[in-house]
This record gives C-alpha cells, sequence and structure tokens, in this order.
C-alpha cells in the first residue's frame, strides 16, 4: 500500500550537484551580493541611535549642533540645535534651542524654534517661542512672546510670503 520513498532521506538525491567540501554554513544564510566593479556592501536600514543625554551633574559652556536627538538634564550655556530635544526637569538653558521636536519640562532663557514646541507643566520658559505648532500644559511658565511660522528653524527673521520672498525693510536715516 505505503511504500518508503527515497526523496525524504538524507544526502545526494539524483540530479543533485555534489557539494562542496568544506561548506559549513547553514542553507538558510544570506548570500553575499555580486561585485559590479566595486566595494559594493549592502545596507540594511541603520537603527535610530539614542539619544545623548546630559546628566544632572553637567555644566556645559558652548554651541551644540546634532541631527540626532539630546535629552539635557544639566546646565547649558550656549545655542543647541538637534532633531529632538527633551529639556528635563532638572535641566537649565541659556541660549537659544532650534530643533524639529522641542519638549520642555525644565528652564530655558532664550529663543526656542521648533516644528513642534511642547512646554508641560513643569516648564519654565523666558524668551520668545517660533513654531509651527505648539502645546502649553496647564502649570507651565512662560514669559516672551509666541510667534507662528511655516518655516521656524529659518533663523533670518521674516517668514517667506507666498511668493517665497522674505520681507526686507529699511528704517530711514536720522540726521
Amino acid at each position: 500500500m505505503f511504500s518508503k520513498s527515497k526523496i525524504n532521506e538524507p544526502g545526494p538525491q539524483k540530479g543533485d550537484a555534489p557539494k562542496p567540501v568544506g561548506h559549513d554554513k547553514p542553507l538558510d544564510a544570506p548570500k553575499p551580493a555580486a561585485s559590479s566593479g566595486g566595494d559594493f556592501k549592502p545596507s540594511a536600514p541603520k537603527a535610530k541611535p539614542p539619544a545623548s543625554v546630559l546628566s544632572s551633574d553637567l555644566h556645559v559652556t558652548g554651541n551644540m549642533k546634532t541631527t540626532g536627538d539630546i535629552q539635557v538634564e544639566g546646565t547649558v550655556e550656549g545655542d543647541i540645535r538637534a532633531h529632538l530635544l527633551t529639556i528635563g526637569e532638572t535641566a537649565t538653558i541659556k541660549g537659544e534651542v532650534i530643533a524639529d521636536d522641542v519638549v520642555i519640562n525644565g528652564r530655558i532663557v532664550g529663543r526656542v524654534r521648533g516644528l513642534k514646541v511642547r512646554l508641560t507643566s513643569t516648564a519654565r520658559v523666558e524668551g520668545d517661542i517660533i513654531h509651527k505648532t505648539i502645546a502649553i500644559e496647564s502649570g507651565a511658565h512662560f514669559e516672551g512672546s509666541v510667534q507662528r511660522q511655516d518655516d521656524p528653524l529659518n533663523p533670518k527673521g521674516k517668514a517667506p510670503d507666498a511668493a517665497g520672498h522674505a520681507e526686507a525693510r529699511s528704517e530711514p536715516k536720522s540726521g
């Protein structure tokens, strides 16, 4: 009725090419990409690095710039530019802050520029905020002006008009 078949048995089967000696890679291992005259290395999607954290006992004097994320728990005297900037409850920033996303839990003395700016209930901001969207939780302290711009990361003053030209003003000279 049923007969044993050699299909499921290990070893070379009819029509199989002989395997090279010393082949110790598993069958499901990825095969290297074919090179076309250069050192091509297939790129896997890179994992986003964790945020750089400035601890609460750290005092930084000077400007910082990164395309990554920064979490500040200490004191910074200088400007900060980042992708995501989180100001911790124990942090104090004295300078301009520019980031795509700014989350303020601590204190900033200076201008804030961000596409998304969020002041939590523990935030203390003394300075102007230029934003595309803003959220201010109940309990946050804020002294300064708030201005909405389509491109708040551009520090060149006035926002461009519909034609894309920035407004220019000149004051008359007295004398």
